[in-house]
């Protein structure tokens, strides 16, 4: 009997629709389960009901940024279960430092390169699966 492997679970915060397409499009055609996030309150949802493996997180958000999002994974341990790649037009040293304290694993600036996203996306990956 051969084991059918699932597909790797992301998920992907934004508030911009169009970047919420073209990202779960890109990721969907690498084979990737994508679920998606229009603010910081859907994503701490989607952490509990989706369990993403990663996660893509943009910072400027109505509701909750980004920030809120990170703080709210650190407070419950969710850094080292859910690394993070910020995603964001938000280019400044202040804002990558605060990104990574807060437990980022990754920053990419808008606008981005696709084969660049997948490779970030797989950095993030490349770690055991946690049990399901």
């Amino acid at each position: 009997m051969q084991l059918v492997e699932r597909a790797r679970r992301i998920l992907v915060v934004d508030d911009d629709a169009h970047i919420l397409e073209l990202i779960t499009t890109r990721l969907g055609i690498a084979g990737f389960d994508t679920r998606t996030a229009r603010n910081g309150n859907e994503a701490i949802h989607a952490l509990a009901e989706f369990k993403p493996e990663a996660m893509v997180l943009d910072i400027n958000m109505p509701v909750l940024d980004g920030f809120g999002v990170l703080k709210h994974m650190q407070a419950n341990g969710l850094t080292s279960k859910t690394p993070t790649m910020v995603l964001t037009a938000r280019n400044n040293a202040g804002d990558v430092s605060k990104a990574v304290q807060l437990g980022a694993r990754d920053y990419l600036s808008k606008p981005f390169n696709h084969t660049q996203l997948l490779q970030r996306i797989g950095r993030l990956l490349a770690r055991p699966r946690a049990a399901v």
